[in-house]
């Protein structure tokens, strides 16, 4: 059920805007209340029956609808309608028949004073036109950003079914290839594929996460790829700066670590992979580089990693990072720089 206290509130705000006005106009006239204008109380009625005609009826259903030239037509035919009936209420009510003599009904007096009152009569249209404009455009902005975001997560939920079978493909053949040789440390690999599954599980659905769990799950991935090769010896993971109380979005680096160790094998079975995450205040330095394999051609059919997190990062972080990839035929290096997830 819709609360209707917005509509209470915005009634009791435009009820004592419009007291306010009324106390305007009579002020001058506090202690001599004789010389109140006969017609000013059948003015100050029109100004705010034009207020929300125009508001409610002739804006939404005339000038919203692009039938601009009606909608003049329609606003001068009204203030000249009600210019009229204030006027002539003026010339033939109570203290009118007498100064109509007086003016012996000149009509110069007459259309002056109606020009003036049909001047006065466009201020409320002026005024309910712009703020039913300034509204409708309100709206229409929040309507857009809703839509927006829609987009955005259902894209990002796209990218997210394709990591997830993407990862585990490559978890999986690491874990083959120790199995194969009977390793011993095959159950310590299975071990720590269960904690990245799990973080995957729980964590990688939420809009954040905190860098501490980032951190970890980096650093059990590399320890799997550790216990699958055979020489690790280059392997470098470091990480500086303090994680508390930072957050971002999960499995933003995961991509480049994986495509670092796919491609970071020579030919003679030597893995050299460098991994740096720095934390600073307000951002984050991630830099991954990798030796470039002999074989690194006959795998270039697995690219679905990287062009995700391309793809996230211009939907979370737009102009709010930086990408660097350099490949100088030997060597393949990232750069990203990123803001920290915006805090509420």
């Amino acid at each position: 059920m819709v609360s209707g206290r917005p509509k209470i509130r915005m009634f009791i705000i435009h009820l004592s805007l419009w007291i306010l006005l009324y106390g305007l106009f009579l002020m001058p006239f506090l202690f001599q209340f004789r010389l109140i204008p006969p017609d000013l109380p059948l003015r100050l009625t029109f100004v705010v029956a034009l207020f929300y005609i125009n508001y409610y009826l002739l804006v939404p259903r005339i000038l919203l609808k692009r039938h601009t030239a009606y909608y003049i037509v329609a606003c001068l035919a009204i203030v000249l309608g009600i210019g009229l009936i204030i006027n002539l209420s003026f010339d033939f009510g109570p203290r009118g028949p007498a100064r109509f003599i007086e003016d012996r009904g000149r009509a110069s007096d007459f259309w002056m004073r109606q020009i003036f009152t049909m001047l006065n009569l466009s201020a409320p249209i002026f005024v309910s036109g712009l703020l039913r404009l300034y509204m409708e455009w309100r709206k229409n902005e929040g309507l857009r950003v809703q839509v927006e975001n829609e987009k955005v997560h259902s894209e990002l939920q796209v990218l997210k079914t394709q990591l997830n079978p993407h990862f585990l493909f490559n978890s999986l053949n690491a874990i083959y290839s120790l199995s194969v040789k009977n390793s011993s440390i095959t159950s310590e690999a299975i071990i720590t594929l269960s904690e990245l599954m799990r973080y995957m599980l729980y964590e990688a659905d939420k809009e954040s996460v905190p860098l501490g769990k980032e951190m970890d799950y980096i650093k059990n991935y590399v320890q799997l790829q550790r216990l699958r090769l055979s020489d690790s010896v280059n392997v470098k993971l470091r990480m500086s700066g303090d994680e508390k109380g930072k957050e971002l979005p999960p499995l933003l680096f995961i991509s480049f670590i994986e495509n670092a160790f796919k491609y970071g094998t020579d030919f003679k079975g030597k893995t050299h992979v460098e991994i740096n995450l720095q934390i600073e205040q307000e951002s984050i330095v991630f830099k991954v580089r990798n030796r470039i394999g002999a074989h690194r051609a006959e795998q270039g059919s697995s690219g679905v990693g990287l062009e995700n997190v391309k793809n996230r990062l211009n939907l979370l972080y737009p102009n709010r990072h930086t990408l660097e990839i350099v490949n100088d035929g030997q060597n393949y290096e990232v750069t990203l720089i990123l803001d920290l997830w915006p805090k509420e």
